[in-house]
């Protein structure tokens, strides 16, 4: 991996983390933070599922030990990085990465973040507790990551970074 790629990947991060402190919505019972879900689709487009999960990890852990995320940060935004990736490497286009946050933070996230909050956070909410805020959260955030992409590629920018 090249230095050039370590550093726009740590700059991923460092939007995520600082986009999470300032940039957020109520959405039902919890918070929106769209920034991370735009990050996952950022990175997935220009580096891969591999990469776009690690970003996704380090701003979760960045979040957690700052106090500006929960541990549900990681369910999440690893997750929809993955499928984002994933289906963006299958079908080579922006879009296919954008329903793949969605998919993969909105609904199986979601799901299961159900067990995952009941082990490590003690608490009992159902799935469709979960379920409204992170399918809000992912399909703004990727929305607006998808319109990130689709601009930054109308101005040449993108082939700069890779």
């Amino acid at each position: 991996m090249n230095t050039k790629k370590l550093i726009l990947m740590a700059m991923f991060v460092a939007i995520g983390v600082a986009g999470s402190a300032f940039v957020y919505f109520p959405a039902g019972i919890a918070r929106a933070y769209p920034i991370q879900h735009a990050v996952n689709v950022m990175a997935a487009v220009l580096f891969g599922p591999g990469p776009a999960v690690l970003i996704a990890f380090l701003t979760g852990t960045v979040r957690v030990l700052t106090g500006t995320g929960s541990l549900l940060a990681f369910p999440g935004g690893m997750i929809g990085a993955l499928l984002a990736g994933v289906m963006y490497a299958k079908f080579g286009k922006v879009w296919f990465a954008a329903i793949g946050e969605v998919v993969g933070t909105g609904i199986i996230a979601s799901l299961i973040a159900v067990p995952y909050a009941r082990l490590l956070l003690g608490t009992e909410f159902g799935a469709l507790f979960f379920i409204p805020p992170f399918f809000i959260s992912s399909l703004t955030g990727a929305i607006l990551g998808m319109l990130l992409v689709v601009r930054l590629r109308k101005v040449n920018t993108l082939q700069v970074w890779q």
